[in-house]
């Protein structure tokens, strides 16, 4: 019996320790005896002066990461206490103690906060503080992310506010708990048991948004379904809400345009139309009644099948001032989705936001918002900025960025997308002058917009790490950091995440940091190198289908992007070609409009790349493109051995974990490169190049390969 108990024992604390990813950055992991664990032992008495629900959130999060990161129950003093080490109280608070001068509160703005290391009544205090709640426990996250991170905590003088208004996340989640390009399970929602059962899971979400700044969550599909917006359906979202409201985000719904006839029973859904103006105006004022701070719609309209006000003759500004009119008293905000492209435009899908929203520049009404998605065609592995950022000088562009891995191997593919987020929000629009990056257009400070956001499409759902792969929550982490400041860089966010994720061993940070950095790059060569896009499966966008053609429409064709022929490959988009380079500033437009001095990774973007052109290093393109395919199956052979030398410093569960899917992503690596350049040769006639593995099968074998129930569709 007693060694029964003894294993029982043993399995017991081995199951105890066992990491799942469920607490993503927030796992706060003991520290060893160390002069910084010293450091830190001073400042576990901490006074909280906010309103009740914000105090009853950080008690709990000091009380959570003191006890894991220290070992110890620090002291919670609810309101000022003069004897604590650590203050976060309103800035009003610290005017009144002299800690700062009533003129720097100015710049804290709304959100931001002030940390700063005082000298009180003799001792070494910490002071985090801010003009709102918001700002507080935004300042307390960055108090527990630098100390989980292992970083100096005395002698600090910061003010840190964020960048954008808006830091968003959009679920593409279904009443029937199905997500659209989705690849970490069903849907976080359990719209069945709402309002009346709180999964637990639903305040860890907020407490993990919330200690990377994410404001606002948008619950909903972009195909939309009107029934959210009925009254049974309103008071599951106000339960959400509740949740949500001491984490200080705020929630948005999708909205269907055509609502006003589906549950309406209006003959019709045209802005003009008295009778629906009111339909909104009175569908405001129920959401708004339920949640006075409810965010907003998000809209994706006349795209994809989806209604909209062209459906009545109307354009995209008077269906979007038509929300925004309904929303406007209660102080909400409507997010209008430029991704828009239909049958009936014969043009180069690239052109078609450009041609349909910039003539409505100042038209919009001042509480929209046109999202923008960070290239000009759909998520894929590189895109050039699309050209809206810059173009649209009255009209506030945010930025949308893609979590869910949809073109980029879903979750089953470590692939850090900080670096590609990055390369789009530093390149240079050159509108209106030399200097206005996309990252400067997106914050206001090119043409002073009033509202400003970035929103990422999340990669959440119910698999217990969240993210499907344990590396996708680093996307999640990154958007965050990003939207609270563009600035960051993708190494600095990177190394962040490992500390908070994994350990704070130097080697171990730099070996993982190594293989984060470099994953972008990887994937984008062994999928899509220089320029190649939007080449996926058709509808589950799952592998490599480069001769697709069976499409109802030409632009949902593989061979429509990349145009493979016996001369070359790739879309003509200059003047003598589609001329979509005439949506860009000139001096973009002079990047990229002559083949000789376009970078390489843009080449088959915007030029037909003829098989035998000479690169500037003497290689042919054939050659180049099959060395790139070539290069990003290493790399992940690479990444492969860099993981396997953390594996003493990383759990078990996750180190396993990450191997198996570093295994499939090699294997569907070598299928991508194969498969490619099986085909593409059919046109060139070259031989492979020296250094290049020639295919495992034949064109055929690949050809016939069907995915019926590839994850991710809505169906």
């Amino acid at each position: 019996m007693k060694k029964f108990l003894l294993l029982f024992s043993v399995f017991f604390c081995m199951v105890a320790a066992a990491e799942s990813g469920y607490d993503l950055w927030l796992r706060y992991p003991a520290l060893g005896n160390s002069s910084v664990k010293s450091s830190y032992t001073k400042f576990t008495s901490i006074s909280i002066d906010a309103a009740a629900a914000t105090t009853t959130v950080l008690e709990r999060e000091f009380l959570m990461a003191l006890k894991g990161i220290l070992s110890v129950k620090p002291s919670i003093y609810k309101g000022f206490n003069a004897s604590a080490a650590v203050f976060v109280v309103p800035a009003a608070v610290a005017v009144q103690q002299k800690w700062m001068a009533a003129s720097d509160t100015n710049s804290l703005g709304q959100e931001g906060f002030k940390m700063k290391s005082i000298t009180f009544l003799g001792r070494q205090r910490l002071l985090i503080t801010a003009n709102t709640d918001a700002g507080l426990l935004y300042g307390s996250f960055q108090w527990l992310r630098m100390m989980a991170s292992q970083q100096p905590i005395t002698k600090l003088d910061t003010v840190c506010k964020p960048s954008l208004q808006w830091r968003m996340l959009n679920h593409w989640d279904n009443l029937t708990r199905t997500v659209e390009r989705g690849y970490a399970g069903g849907s976080i929602w359990n719209w069945q048991t709402l309002p009346d059962y709180i999964d637990q899971r639903y305040i860890d979400y907020a407490r993990a948004n919330a200690s990377i700044g994410i404001n606002a969550t948008v619950l909903t599909n972009v195909n939309a379904n009107a029934t959210t917006l009925t009254a049974p359906y309103l008071q599951k979202v106000k339960a959400l809400a509740d949740v949500f409201r001491p984490y200080h985000i705020k929630v948005f719904l999708t909205a269907r345009f055509s609502a006003p006839i589906e549950i309406g029973h209006l003959k019709t859904a045209d802005p003009y139309d008295p009778a629906v103006q009111q339909w909104w105006k009175d569908k405001a004022k129920e959401i708004y009644t339920l949640i006075p701070d409810f965010g907003g719609f998000l809209v994706k309209a006349n795209s994809e099948g989806q209604p909209g006000p062209q459906n009545y003759g109307r354009n995209h500004a008077d269906g979007a001032n038509l929300l925004a009119n309904a929303v406007k008293p209660y102080g909400g905000t409507i997010i209008w989705r430029a991704f828009v492209y239909s049958n009936e435009s014969p043009d180069d899908r690239f052109k078609q936001p450009y041609a349909e929203f910039v003539p409505l520049d100042g038209k919009f009404t001042s509480n929209v918002l046109l999202q923008v998605k960070n290239g000009p065609i759909d998520f894929q592995p590189r895109e050039p900025f699309h050209p809206l950022f810059g173009a649209m000088p009255k009209t506030p562009t945010m930025m949308e960025f893609q979590l869910t891995q949809e073109y980029l191997g879903f979750s089953t593919h470590l692939v850090y997308l900080a670096p590609m987020f990055k390369e789009v929000l530093n390149t240079d629009t050159y509108q209106p002058r030399q200097g206005s990056t996309v990252a400067k257009v997106i914050d206001g400070s090119t043409f002073g917009y009033s509202s400003t956001g970035m929103a990422g499409v999340s990669n959440i759902g119910s698999d217990l790490n969240w993210t499907g792969h344990p590396f996708a929550q680093a996307n999640w982490y990154a958007l965050g950091r990003l939207a609270w400041n563009p600035s960051l860089s993708a190494e600095s966010i990177a190394t962040e995440w490992i500390k908070q994720s994994f350990s704070n061993d130097a080697a171990t940070v730099a070996t993982i940091s190594k293989i984060m950095l470099r994953s972008h790059e990887a994937v984008v060569n062994y999928m899509t190198p220089l320029g190649l896009h939007h080449i996926m499966g058709y509808g589950h966008h799952y592998g490599p289908a480069p001769w697709f053609k069976e499409a109802s429409r030409e632009d949902w064709n593989c061979t429509y992007f990349h145009k493979a022929d016996s001369i070359g490959i790739g879309f003509n988009r200059t003047a003598t070609g589609t001329n979509a380079l005439v949506q860009y500033a000139p001096l973009v437009q002079a990047n990229w409009n002559v083949l000789a001095i376009t970078n390489k990774k843009w080449l088959t973007w915007f030029h037909h790349v003829p098989w035998q052109y000479k690169l500037g290093d003497g290689k042919t393109f054939w050659d180049e493109l099959c060395l790139q395919y070539q290069w990003g199956v290493g790399e992940v052979r690479q990444m492969k051995q860099q993981w396997q030398t953390v594996a003493k410093q990383v759990d078990a569960d996750r180190f396993r974990q990450v191997n198996m899917l570093l295994n499939i992503q090699e294997k569907e690596a070598i299928w991508w490169k194969d498969a490619c350049l099986s085909y593409f040769q059919t046109f060139s006639k070259k031989p492979y190049p020296a250094g290049v593995e020639p295919p495992a099968q034949s064109l055929e074998y690949y050809q016939q390969l069907s995915f019926p129930y590839a994850p991710g569709n809505s169906h």
